[in-house]
């Protein structure tokens, strides 16, 4: 079971300067319903990605709620995490043809997993295709059983999705981020938002001069134009086509491009993407690219805050969170139309959205050539993320999911 660690512990009062106290009421007043039910979270990794951090911070509420939730992590060797990034990355849409034995690596190490986690939590949640097939450790006729996926599924790659289809239509409901990952299934679907903590180390306001200290401890000049682009080193966050359309906008506007990411321990693929991306980008002494540890939450919300504009190019997407992220602090966004990207990024209103290499070249200029409305952009998408993204708003959807559930069976 992991142990969440925040470095700034909160509890739900700490919201209400941001929120209403309302707001932070009505919570309580709903989990009043669940108090003493127990909860568990199954992921595949306890740092690096977006799942993990919202588990990091959700637990430690959901347990000052009255709740009793914990949250386990599978484990599996390099071959399991190949396939699954293999899988993941067909969920997609990449092309790829899965083979009899990956099929039979999955499942195996499904069964190790199953003999060593325990699961007789009144509501299970697991998030992602890697855990899918856990369940079947459900015992027989308990508890409320959840699929969290966190994935564009809108094209499917159709072997890969027919063999983890079955498992998903065991559960009793589904949860995605986006009406348009809905797939043909014989259980009910429900649309659910990811979220960012407004007081974790990587969204909390910060002093201007630790901002400027981490930029300038990278060697970036904090006096010029900053594009930044934060993700994983992943070949569908585009790293390469940012690079292609900072080197456009580089032809007329003095610029830097800070690329800056990790790696997750369920992504095997991240080294390589990494070196591609240092080759294409040669000697470029503008282009900082950041190999960041999963420690770094103070330094990416620096190097946010001090972009001018921040960009998130992927070929998919599950939702983006650093968009959120860069929303929250104000930052005019300019982000590719894909996944949950357009429920963050409304045209032209909380930023702006792009379909290609040079789309995002020309919205980048545009914005720097109007400064006014790159500021009104950053400010509407921060009350955006406000209204619909914050932890709160989804400790609110689960609770009223487990209520739904309790109540339905």
């Amino acid at each position: 079971m992991i142990a969440t660690t925040a470095p700034h512990l909160v509890c739900l009062d700490d919201y209400v300067p941001i929120l209403r106290a309302q707001e932070i009421d009505d919570l309580r007043a709903l989990a009043k319903r669940l108090a003493g039910r127990s909860v568990q979270m199954v992921n595949s990794t306890a740092v690096g990605g977006g799942v993990a951090e919202i588990l990091n911070r959700l637990i430690p509420l959901m347990s000052e709620l009255g709740l009793v939730p914990r949250w386990d992590v599978i484990t599996g060797g390099a071959d399991f995490f190949e396939i699954t990034k293999a899988f993941h990355n067909a969920l997609h849409g990449v092309p790829f043809e899965p083979r009899p034995h990956d099929f039979e690596t999955f499942l195996a190490c499904t069964e190790q997993n199953r003999q060593r986690l325990q699961f007789d939590a009144e509501f299970t949640v697991i998030h992602d295709p890697q855990p899918v097939a856990l369940i079947d450790a459900r015992p027989p006729r308990s508890g409320h059983w959840i699929w969290r996926c966190h994935i564009d599924l809108s094209r499917p790659n159709e072997g890969v999705w027919e063999f983890l289809r079955p498992f998903v239509c065991k559960y009793d409901g589904a949860l995605f981020s986006s009406p348009e990952f809905s797939q043909q299934l014989p259980i009910p679907q429900y649309q659910f938002f990811p979220c960012i903590d407004p007081l974790s180390d990587k969204n909390r306001e910060v002093e201007d001069e630790t901002v400027r200290e981490v930029v300038e401890r990278f060697g970036i000049d904090p006096k010029r134009t900053i594009l930044t682009q934060i993700s994983r080193f992943d070949r569908l966050k585009d790293p390469i086509g940012v690079l292609r359309a900072y080197q456009i906008v580089k032809r007329y506007d003095d610029c830097q491009l800070v690329l800056a990411g990790g790696s997750a321990s369920d992504d095997p693929e991240g080294g390589a993407v990494l070196a591609d991306v240092r080759e294409a980008a040669g000697n470029d002494p503008d282009v900082h690219i950041l190999d960041l540890p999963p420690s770094s939450a103070l330094e990416i919300n620096a190097l946010q805050r001090a972009s001018t504009i921040v960009i998130q190019k992927s070929l998919r997407e599950g939702f983006g969170l650093t968009v959120t992220e860069a929303l929250w602090k104000k930052k005019p966004v300019v982000a590719s139309a894909v996944g949950g990207i357009p429920a963050q990024v409304i045209h032209k209103h909380t930023g702006l959205l792009t379909h290609s290499v040079e789309g995002t070249a020309y919205q980048i200029r545009f914005l720097l050539a109007n400064p006014a409305l790159a500021q009104r952009l950053g400010e509407q998408g921060h009350e955006h993320v406000r209204e619909h993204f914050l932890i709160t708003s989804n400790v609110r959807r689960y609770l009223a999911l487990f209520l739904f559930q309790a109540r339905e069976n």
